[in-house]
């Protein structure tokens, strides 16, 4: 049976969570909500806060995991961080980051770390 969307997605972003853990990241909210925002993973690593969005594909058919993020969902993503920075103001560093997972047979083919995206 195939998995669902959802079941991808949830999926990936334990699989770049654990990434992020690996790296050295500590994840401090996962699936943060202000109003019909979200932010996927807030985690913080030297001092800077970084606001990641994940994208998960079984396969590169229809393109790369990172090429369906549009600039309207990175426009929800800044508010969100907006909001979320104006509730924690010790945050003076921030990032805008993606991960991009490929995943085959139930385990991560690729995991691709962008850094500091821009919009």
């Amino acid at each position: 049976m195939q998995p669902t969307n959802q079941q991808t997605g949830q999926q990936g972003e334990e699989m770049a969570a654990s990434f992020l853990v690996a790296k050295g990241y500590t994840i401090t909210e996962r699936n943060w909500r202000f109003r019909h925002w979200e932010v996927d993973i807030i985690a913080f690593k030297d001092r800077k806060l970084h606001f990641i969005e994940v994208k998960t594909r079984t396969s590169h058919r229809f393109g790369k995991p990172e090429e369906s993020i549009s600039r309207e969902k990175m426009k929800h993503m800044r508010n969100a961080a907006e909001e979320y920075q104006y509730l924690h103001p010790e945050w003076k560093y921030i990032q805008f980051d993606v991960i991009a997972v490929t995943i085959a047979d139930h385990e991560a083919k690729e995991i691709f770390l962008i850094e500091d995206v821009y919009f």
